[in-house]
């Protein structure tokens, strides 16, 4: 628990120390809207002495004049105050989601078996725009309740020393009842925001299986379900108003006991100086000296104020760094990083006493595996469903990293490669490939962009999806759903192979690649993979009979250890 409290702390300062410099304009600006304040102050406090204290000072326009060109200057410093928060927040924002985004795709399939798509959304999403006023009013609020106050509290002790100092005294109280409500404040946001993915989670998993739900009678369950979590999540969030106003609550009764113990000693002193006749020039004096320091205990405490509203803010921070602990470390296990992979003669493959679990409790998924594949060979991995074979794609991949062992590409050692190198020699056909909303021709140059029409045209007619595609109503430009929306699996892993094809990686790694077609679509698309794999080094996981026109060797596992090797296939 100390530990996680302690990365929690050490997260959150590095946002504040990333951030603090688009907040250092704002705090400029609020410094000199302070400033101001105490003009205004001044200006209002002056005027109504004349007012107050007949004879005791001309009526000149100078206080109105400056009332309204202060009220002016300070408009437009609160508007360019805010342009810069809003533009901070922003910065801060786009900055954060890119390294959220940046750690999902480097932790791949691998975070996705350990965190629901549902969590994993809402952390990039929900979860970095609650941030937004940590970076645009909590940065600079933090630095402004105490030079605010300072700057105000200066100025006012040249005036009336003594009132400064209960300002300053009631000030000093108002930490303390932000860090009681603070507590609170961070652990019901924490606790709405987990409400508030349970909420996301649940959501997403019911609209994927709305097919399962609506044929099973299930309907009504689930409806009252996402009721119980939405109403959670609205009893969460009143938690958290709750704790913010309270926190709002503490700063008024700081400000009032100020503004009442300043009003009743100026009091006390005016009635003094009245019993004793004094002049009414000096009286005006001493009323223009009163009034002031009472209008500006209001401007003393508004730093607070703000502080009050920005700290909620701030717990949403401290729930960010919570949520983020799920996510890969910021360096990659590659340490090196920078090794370069000689791919001239292809790419030769090594397992050497590879293991690694998912869960230790589970036990090992993959356990001292070790194989070779010489560059340009073919591996078929086979074995029944849990036998290991997609874990040791995972980790072919670069998804997830051996818990021991190394894998070696031409020799060099899988964890001292540049990324962009394992992504250059790699081509990936899974189970079910992904094909995004759009058009083929966009789904087909995902592979690469750059290609020319000739080298599409060349990739779509190796994978054999020529015939198909020219049946579409519009061609290589038929726009088709997210999934692959509109057709059929033997046509979608056409697609992907026409991928493999344009990219001309050396490396072809396939994982169950007609697990879901039917036999003639199956016989079908191993017939395009087999042109696909030559010269090129291929792993197949499968468990398919079709595979019997591969050459290459052949390896059985079983719970994770290989039971044959190096058995020959032809």
């Amino acid at each position: 628990m100390n530990d996680d409290k302690t990365v929690m702390k050490a997260w959150t300062r590095a946002q504040s120390r990333l951030g603090r410099r688009q907040a250092m304009p704002v705090v400029l600006l609020g410094l000199a809207i302070s400033a101001i304040a105490v003009g205004q102050v001044w200006c209002i406090a002056t005027a109504l002495a004349c007012v107050l204290v007949p004879g005791g000072m001309p009526v000149v326009a100078w206080p109105l004049a400056g009332l309204v060109g202060l009220a002016v200057a300070r408009a437009g410093l609160q508007a360019a105050s805010d342009t810069l928060a809003a533009r901070a927040g922003m910065k801060g924002r786009a900055r954060l989601r890119g390294g959220v985004i940046e750690a999902i795709m480097r932790g791949g399939p691998g975070l996705l078996r350990q965190h629901h798509t549902g969590e994993l959304t809402a952390l990039a999403v929900d979860r970095i725009e609650a941030l937004d006023g940590f970076f645009a009013r909590w940065l600079p609020a933090s630095v402004l309740w105490v030079a605010a106050p300072l700057v105000i509290g200066v100025l006012a002790a040249f005036v009336q020393p003594g009132s400064a100092l209960i300002m300053a005294v009631c000030g000093i109280a108002v930490p303390f009842g932000q860090a009681l409500f603070g507590i609170g404040a961070a652990v019901a946001s924490r606790n709405q925001f987990l409400a508030m993915t349970r909420l996301q989670a649940r959501f997403l998993d019911r609209v994927r299986g709305i097919a399962t739900i609506v044929l099973s009678g299930r309907t009504e369950d689930e409806t009252r379900r996402l009721a119980a979590s939405a109403e959670e999540l609205r009893l969460r969030t009143m938690k958290v108003l709750r704790v913010a106003f309270l926190s709002s609550a503490s700063i008024d009764c700081a400000m009032v006991v100020a503004l009442v113990l300043v009003a009743l000693r100026n009091g006390a002193h005016l009635m003094d100086l009245h019993e004793q006749g004094v002049p009414a020039a000096i009286m005006a004096g001493q009323v223009a000296r009163g009034l002031f320091v009472v209008l500006v205990v209001p401007e003393f405490f508004a730093p607070f104020r703000s502080l009050a509203l920005a700290y909620q803010d701030r717990a949403h921070a401290s729930g960010a760094a919570s949520a983020m602990r799920i996510l890969p470390d910021a360096t990659p296990v590659r340490v090196g990083g920078q090794a370069v992979c000689d791919m001239t003669g292809g790419v030769a493959v090594a397992f050497e006493h590879v293991s690694f679990a998912w869960d230790i409790a589970r036990g090992m998924a993959v356990d001292d595996v070790s194989f070779s594949v010489p560059a340009g060979q073919t591996l078929l991995l086979c074995g029944a469903s849990g036998s290991g074979k997609s874990t040791i794609i995972e980790l072919l991949l670069g998804f997830i990293q051996p818990a021991s062992g190394r894998i070696m590409f031409n020799g060099v050692d899988m964890t001292t490669l540049a990324p962009e190198a394992l992504v250059a020699m790699t081509s990936w056909i899974g189970q079910k490939p992904v094909l995004f909303a759009g058009t083929l021709r966009e789904n087909i140059l995902f592979a690469r962009p750059d290609a020319t029409q000739e080298q599409l045209g060349a990739a779509v007619a190796a994978a054999a999806a020529g015939d198909f595609v020219a049946s579409l109503p519009q061609g290589l430009d038929t726009f088709i759903g997210e999934g692959g929306f509109g057709l059929s699996g033997g046509q979608a892993q056409r697609v992907a192979i026409a991928r493999a094809f344009l990219k001309d990686a050396p490396l072809v790694v396939l994982d169950e690649p007609t697990a879901h077609l039917d036999p003639d679509t199956e016989a079908d698309v191993f017939e395009s993979l087999r042109r696909l794999a030559a010269r090129r080094t291929v792993i197949l996981a499968t468990h398919s009979g079709a595979v019997t026109g591969f050459e290459g060797q052949r390896i059985d596992l079983a719970q994770g250890h290989v039971v044959t090797s190096g058995e020959k296939v032809s």
